[in-house]
């Protein structure tokens, strides 16, 4: 059975068709890239699927059990989590401040850790993605990068079982688009489910093992990152004359 299976999702929003009979499955373990210009329905999709827009028809099923109509906290608590474009810190709050809030969410209180074991995983996860220095830091003062892994990070301490990724390399260094990277790869050797949103082609077909490409709404093909690539409907639409700087024959 597959993690999370979306069948025949539609979205209007007034007289625009945002999605339009979305379809497909992500099994548990897979690293998952969805691409498509600016526009394509991309980000609306990660609304329809973590809680915060209903879809106007389908259905959403996580572990079998349909989430349509569920609250973002409770799509939170079945273990489903994500990122987002434009990131939304907890201003006035410090960065372990910020990382607190997200631990109170019942999935989270349900691992059963004590609440120091929880503030050294809180420590853990900030070192690896590397904001360790920042832990008291008012998260007003940090800059874009910063502030982008943190979003990361929050998500991180509701140990979800699959978690999307509203293009986490934006405004990125190439260092930290690394560390991100790595930590993307670590996070699925241990058995997270990742889907990921991203502009920046050639760090992406780098992690994901099958791609899914959205134009005006609407799914046009899927596959591996090698297919997708060489798929005349994805150049045409999408990839034009970037195509040769992928690296995928």
């Amino acid at each position: 059975m597959s993690l999370l299976e979306v069948k025949s999702i539609f979205k209007s929003f007034g007289g625009l068709q945002a999605l339009r009979d979305i379809n497909f499955s992500i099994h548990q373990g897979e690293r998952v890239g969805i691409i498509g210009p600016n526009g394509a329905g991309k980000t609306t999709l990660f609304n329809v699927l973590s809680g915060f827009y209903a879809p106007d028809s389908g259905s959403v099923l996580l572990d079998g059990h349909d989430i349509r109509g569920k609250k973002p906290y409770q799509v939170v608590n079945l273990g489903l989590t994500r990122t987002w474009q434009l990131v939304k810190p907890f201003l006035g709050m410090t960065v372990m401040e910020a990382m607190i809030v997200p631990s109170f969410c019942h999935r989270a209180r349900a691992i059963g850790t004590s609440s120091s074991r929880q503030k050294e995983e809180i420590v853990e996860i900030l070192t690896k993605i590397g904001l360790g220095n920042k832990l008291w830091e008012e998260v007003d003062n940090l800059n874009q990068s910063e502030l982008r892994l943190l979003d990361i990070s929050r998500t991180m301490i509701t140990h979800p079982k699959i978690l999307l990724l509203d293009e986490p390399f934006s405004g990125l260094s190439r260092k930290e688009t690394g560390n991100i990277s790595q930590m993307i790869l670590e996070l699925n050797r241990r058995g997270l489910t990742l889907v990921i949103i991203e502009h920046r082609l050639k760090e992406l077909m780098k992690l994901i093992q099958k791609v899914m490409v959205m134009h005006f709404g609407e799914k046009i093909a899927e596959g591996t990152p090698t297919e997708m690539v060489n798929d005349p409907k994805v150049i045409q639409a999408y990839l034009g004359e970037r195509k040769s700087e992928l690296g995928l024959a």
